[in-house]
This record gives C-alpha cells, sequence and structure tokens, in this order.
C-alpha cells in the first residue's frame, strides 16, 4: 500500500495564525503518529479576501482585543489582487512592529523583525515556520504555476490578470472576467486568453482541483469546510474533522 497523505488546507490567516489552523496542523500530526504517512499543507494562497489575514490579539496588560491586519498599497489590491500578490508595506512593517510589544512577547517581537519577506502570503508562512509550526511538513500552494499547471481543468475559477498596475482575480464567465464590488456590483473585465498557470478554483471546485495533485489519502477539514465539501469529488480520502479547540479565531501564540 503507498504512504498515506495527510492533508489539510488554509488560506493564509493572520500573521500569527488564527488557532483554528493550529487544531488542523494538530490534528494532522496526531492521525500522523498513528497510522505513519506525510503531512502536506495545501496553502491556498491565490484566495484575495483581505479579511483572512486579520488577526485577534489581547493587550498583555489589559486583556483589551485587537485587530490588527496588513495595510494595502491601494483599494485595488486590497480587494482583488491575489494573497501572493498584495505587497507588504515597509512602513506597515515599522508601525506593526512598534504595536506589538502591546500584545506579544518580545521573543516574538523579534521573529517578526526578521521576517523579509516582500507580499502578504510569503509573510505569513514566514512566520508560521518561525513558530516552529511547519517541521516536518510539506506546503504545496495554489499560486504556484507548476502546481496549477498540474492541476485537471475545471469548468468554474478565477483567472489572475493585469489591471490597471495590479495583478487582480477575477472570476471567469461566459462572457468577461469579473471583479466582485459587492451585493449584484460587478466590474466587467475584457475575456482574455489565458493559460493553467493563471487560473485558480472557485470554493466549489478547489477539492479536486487540488486533489488531481497532491493525491491525498485523509484530509482534515475545518468546522465550517466539512459542512460544504462535496466529498464525493474525491473518492478513496477519508474526511477527518479537526479537532476542536479554544478561541478557534483568535491568533496563536506560543507563550500564550
Amino acid at each position: 500500500m503507498a504512504s498515506p497523505i495527510i492533508c489539510f488546507g488554509q488560506q493564509p490567516c493572520g500573521i500569527f495564525p488564527r488557532r483554528f489552523l493550529l487544531s488542523k496542523m494538530q490534528t494532522a500530526q496526531r492521525l500522523q503518529r498513528e497510522i505513519g504517512g506525510e503531512i502536506v499543507f495545501f496553502y491556498h494562497d491565490s484566495d484575495h479576501d483581505p479579511r483572512e489575514t486579520t488577526m485577534i490579539l489581547r493587550d498583555r496588560q489589559t486583556g483589551e482585543e485587537k485587530r490588527l491586519n496588513f495595510q494595502f498599497a491601494n483599494k485595488l489590491q486590497k480587494q482583488f489582487s491575489p494573497l501572493f500578490a498584495k505587497r507588504v508595506l515597509p512602513e506597515w512593517r515599522g508601525k506593526t512592529a512598534r504595536q506589538l510589544p502591546n500584545y506579544v512577547s518580545p521573543e516574538l517581537v523579534e521573529d517578526f523583525e526578521k521576517i523579509e519577506a516582500k507580499n502578504v502570503a510569503d509573510f505569513c508562512l514566514e512566520m508560521y515556520r518561525q513558530l516552529g509550526l511547519l517541521e516536518g511538513v510539506r506546503v504545496m500552494r495554489s499560486g504556484d504555476p507548476d502546481f496549477r499547471r498540474r492541476a485537471i481543468a475545471v469548468d468554474d475559477y478565477f483567472v489572475d490578470v493585469a489591471y490597471e498596475n495590479e495583478l487582480v482575480r477575477a472570476r471567469i464567465s461566459a462572457d468577461a472576467l469579473l471583479l466582485h464590488r459587492g451585493g449584484n456590483s460587478y466590474l466587467k473585465l475584457p475575456l482574455e486568453k489565458h493559460d493553467a498557470a493563471q487560473i485558480s478554483p472557485t470554493r466549489d471546485t478547489r477539492l479536486r482541483w487540488m486533489q488531481s495533485v497532491i493525491c491525498c489519502t485523509h484530509y482534515v477539514a475545518g468546522a465550517s469546510e466539512i459542512k460544504y465539501l462535496n466529498t464525493e469529488e474525491a473518492p478513496g480520502v477519508e474526511f477527518i474533522a479537526r479537532d476542536e479547540i479554544s478561541e478557534s479565531d483568535r491568533a496563536y501564540l506560543p507563550d500564550a
């Protein structure tokens, strides 16, 4: 029998990741201890939602909660660029480094200051490495052109295209590429020729697209994720709900 491949997926979810990601990692590690095999983190860095990287921290003195996130170069990049293309602004790094001592230990501030990544997705991933969360874990990224070329074709997807000097993630339609402005409002871009290296899946096509490359035997799913996954699209895969964890949407701090 082939060695098990235990997979979990997640968008970048904060510089200090939300605790639900920690739970997915711990569930995968527990399963690995039971059955062996390899752990793969499907890092969905081609998502574009800027809310995904918000982190909730508590003031170390007062306990008051604070939401911190990246700052973005402009509105277009904030709303529509994939996370791997949202640039890290030097002024944001300095401002955040000055704020962090109110919320995290000096050691974690030092870890933050070591990171020199130029985009949001890389920055988050490097912090996860600094925290020791990715030891023994193979990371595969939805924004990787090689991953995209290896994946199967799907009929519902986004296309990365240049628009007003930014890379944006536009949804395919019959006659245009669409940027969703909210509600029923869309900005239509020309339906230009594109190839597999520009394509990333929607929520409903992501499982089979991902699985066509990773070929996992076990998949650790989040609490809401397990409700919408069409598991019939991945025959032979065992789906495991992540373990419960307290304060799942708060940032994980190893010294807390």
